[in-house]
């Protein structure tokens, strides 16, 4: 599987987020559908680019520009997988491989010398392009005709091209800017080239999977297929492109003032699986809108399923030790069939969600009127639940967690001990019939960030997640 990764010139924002989760969502399925199944994952790095020269120079002003590229790709590329971490997708993990075009310049030059050879590329003056004319049903991903791109396709200054459509492999250097020494002259690759010479070297001439978003289908990827198709490979058998973000129905851009990085969502919210319960209910392939209603609904099922996990941790703790295993034909296994095909369907995450928020219904009424045959349903239905929302990388706080509970209690600025009492005074107002103060009680409980629960076994507290 290979993914179109970062051009590494800015903070990570949500965009980004949306695509590396969404495929690291479909990393860990296919790991999870078939144990036996090893999914060798490649998300490159362009290290070496124009956006990423124009940073340094505004960045680094005076200083030596091949220094300056180098410090703004380190830096950019540290806060991308700072980001990563954050989200759980580890750039460490040893499943992934994450090439940097910088490491593969010299691959690179010699993909381009067998295009050369082939006749599907030339040489003008020190720079070359691949003739498009050359490229076998060239449009046939973007479903363009070669006629309909070239209309409004244009040649720019200082570009010697045959034709207005064909795309540079090898860029002549500008002054001071960062070079390799080549058999054209110095200068650095194009950007489409590095992604068909990464994936070919890494996975072979023919591989499983391709993504990236749809704003990459043309022409980034359309030209990744000439190219590998020139050079006689067959290439990709599936493509898989995701939808794009947009913020409160714009395109998010800095110009707009509506640019959210990760580390701003997360200095928001102050928890990054509400964005992923975000990105989960879109399909993949359909655009998403972020605004504050989006994120409150995330939020608020992040949130149920969090209270489900605590009650049942509160009924039957976390250990191994005691629990109940029923027979995989045991009617509760039907939540996790559902869940399955659901993303056996093009991973439909919506529709995987709205399985386990009945399967959380159906335990919730089995909790309200809780029995001793029922403990192995909802120990299983635990055990299912914690199957999938770890496909998606989502983790529930047990509720005596001691680093986090410390952090929580600071947060709301009060005690366990002071909890108990209020809640004990409550208990005391409703039985004497007072419903005004036990109501006074509750609220003030709840603006300080504390939930009371009224359950059949009495009432539980939690903290607002």
């Amino acid at each position: 599987m290979y993914v179109c990764g970062p051009t590494v010139y800015d903070e990570p924002h949500i965009g980004h987020a949306r695509s590396a989760y969404i495929f690291e969502v479909m990393r860990r399925y296919l790991k999870y559908k078939d144990k036996r199944c090893t999914v060798k994952f490649v998300r490159n790095v362009t290290d070496v680019d124009d956006k990423i020269i124009n940073k340094a120079k505004e960045e680094f002003i005076g200083e030596d520009l091949n220094s300056a590229v180098k410090k703004v790709a380190t830096k950019y590329l540290f806060a991308y997988h700072q980001a990563l971490d954050q989200l759980g997708i580890s750039a460490r993990d040893p499943g992934i491989i994450e090439p940097k075009a910088s490491e593969y310049i010299d691959k690179i030059k010699e993909f381009i010398k067998i295009l050369i050879k082939k006749k599907v590329a030339y040489q003008s003056d020190a720079d070359v392009y691949f003739d498009i004319t050359k490229a076998n049903n060239y449009g046939k991903l973007s479903n363009q005709s070669l006629e309909a791109m070239e209309v409004g396709a244009r040649v720019k200054p200082m570009e010697n091209k045959r034709n207005p459509l064909d795309f540079a492999l090898w860029k002549s250097a500008k002054e001071g800017e960062p070079f390799w020494d080549s058999d054209w002259g110095k200068g650095r690759p194009g950007w489409h080239i590095e992604c068909s010479v990464m994936s070919t070297d890494i996975l072979g001439d023919e591989f499983d999977i391709h993504g990236g978003g749809l704003d990459l289908i043309f022409p980034h990827h359309e030209n990744e297929i000439a190219q590998a198709e020139g050079a006689g490979k067959k290439f990709a058998r599936l493509w898989i492109h995701h939808g794009l973000l947009t913020i409160n129905g714009r395109k998010m851009a800095k110009s707009l003032g509506n640019f959210v990085t990760i580390e701003d969502f997360r200095e928001k919210y102050k928890d990054l699986d509400y964005l992923k319960f975000f990105f989960l209910s879109a399909h993949y392939r359909s655009p998403i809108d972020f605004n504050e209603q989006r994120i409150c609904e995330a939020k608020s099922a992040y949130e149920r399923l969090q209270v489900f996990f605590q009650k049942l941790e509160r009924r039957f703790g976390e250990k191994e030790q005691g629990r109940q295993k029923l027979e995989p034909s045991s009617d509760i296994f039907k939540y996790k069939r559902e869940f399955e095909e659901a993303m056996d369907d093009d991973f439909n995450t919506p529709q995987a969600l709205a399985v386990m928020f009945e399967l959380v219904s159906f335990s919730n009424k089995l909790l309200a009127e809780y029995k001793d045959e029922y403990q192995g349903v909802l120990q299983s239905a635990q055990d299912i639940l914690r199957d999938c929302t770890g496909i998606f990388g989502i983790r529930f706080k047990p509720i005596f967690e001691t680093r986090d509970i410390a952090m929580d209690f600071r947060m709301v600025k009060i005690s366990p001990e002071k909890i108990e009492a209020l809640k004990n005074d409550r208990n005391d107002f409703r039985k004497k019939g007072n419903f005004v103060e036990a109501d006074r009680i509750r609220k003030e409980l709840e603006e300080r960030g504390i939930i009371l629960e009224d359950t059949k076994e009495g009432t539980i507290w939690r903290i607002k997640s």
